[in-house]
């Protein structure tokens, strides 16, 4: 895909002061090879550009392998991106020193998918929620302690009860309220949430995902939340984009793009989880995604997508599709989307079929 550069039907240009902005940001890597593998470089995101705007949920799904952690880490700077530009309350994160970075972290924070692995395992339950305040010097042991007990009540822990255990003697579901407790600590503007609940059971996911509501609602946050489960992320996101092979396929409201996605990579992805396809007005519905994604190591001339697309042409092999806008906030990385149901175009080519 093209850059997207600040032009009229630019996702990521609607709004003048978003939260989160995100221009045209690139993350290649160098990789050895292994097991008789040539190395080369990773194409890992490329020019991905969107924005999150202050008290919103971005949902961001995609295959294994499609860039989504890359791209949250790539907005963290960790490591910083090759090129491109990440906006964070105004301030250009990639121009940043290094001290400076990691102020302005004091507002971008992240909770990670493993909640074990993400918190020390020796120590005490008040030692980790209170260990961010003491690194960005929250003065007062006693302001300290109480900050700990109030953000433990804020995550449904009672800190007379979980507060002097450690990881090991608490729960997964538990583990991820201390790891979300520790990502509040400093009130952020921002939590970007990396397959923050695919560790957990269903019934604990649910759970988890309420919480992360109830901060939305009495904290003022916003949200990137990163997934490869397309239901869960239809009930946390105001908006959705999608990535494929580290670039933006679709970007639109949930609800329509769940009910009208026009990327046949989006459709294809909906129509393998049950319950999900879109297939309301349509004779037939398209078929779920087969087939391995090609390597970014050489991704396809043109559209990435292409070697799995029903719909792909001569154009598709020649010409990277820029993101365009196909109806109000929904955006399209495709030469030939599909249509809405009930447009009365053809649908011939979506029952064939193999996130601003």
């Amino acid at each position: 895909m093209t850059a997207v550069d600040e032009r009229v039907d630019d996702p990521a240009a609607q709004t003048a002061e978003p939260l989160l902005r995100v221009r045209n940001v690139v993350q290649q890597f160098t990789s050895r090879g292994a097991g008789g593998l040539k190395g080369g470089v990773v194409h890992a995101v490329s020019n991905v550009s969107l924005d999150i705007q202050p008290g919103e949920t971005l949902g961001v799904v995609g295959e294994t392998g499609s860039g989504k952690s890359t791209l949250a880490r790539s907005i963290l700077q960790a490591p910083r991106p090759k090129s491109g530009e990440v906006f964070f309350q105004g301030t250009d994160l990639m121009r940043l020193r290094r001290r400076e970075l990691v102020e302005a972290r004091r507002q971008l924070q992240m909770v990670f998918q493993d909640p074990f692995g993400s918190l020390n395992p020796r120590w005490r339950v008040v030692d980790l929620v209170e260990e961010p305040l003491l690194g960005y010097g929250v003065r007062g042991a006693e302001h300290r302690r109480e900050r700990v007990r109030e953000l433990l009540d804020l995550v449904g822990l009672n800190p007379g009860t979980f507060g002097r255990r450690r990881p090991r003697e608490l729960s997964g579901g538990q583990c991820q309220r201390v790891a979300i407790a520790r990502a509040i600590a400093l009130n952020p503007a921002l939590v970007i949430c990396d397959e923050a609940v695919s560790s957990l059971d269903v019934l604990v996911q649910a759970q988890v995902l309420n919480l992360f509501e109830q901060l939305r609602r009495e904290l003022g946050l916003s949200y990137l939340f990163i997934s490869h489960d397309l239901a869960l992320v239809k009930q946390v996101s105001d908006r959705v984009a999608v990535m494929h092979l580290g670039q933006l396929a679709e970007v639109g409201p949930a609800e329509r793009l769940y009910r009208q996605p026009q990327h046949p990579y989006t459709a294809a992805l909906l129509a393998s989880i049950p319950g999900l396809a879109p297939g309301a007005g349509r004779t037939r519905g398209p078929a779920p995604l087969s087939g391995e994604p090609p390597s970014p190591l050489h991704p396809p001339s043109g559209c990435r997508f292409r070697t799995r697309c029903p719909r792909a042409q001569q154009r598709c092999t020649e010409e990277e599709p820029a993101l365009r806008e196909r109806a109000p906030g929904h955006y399209v990385a495709c030469h030939f989307p599909l249509e809405a149901a009930g447009s009365g175009r053809a649908q011939d080519a979506v029952g064939t079929a193999s996130t601003t």
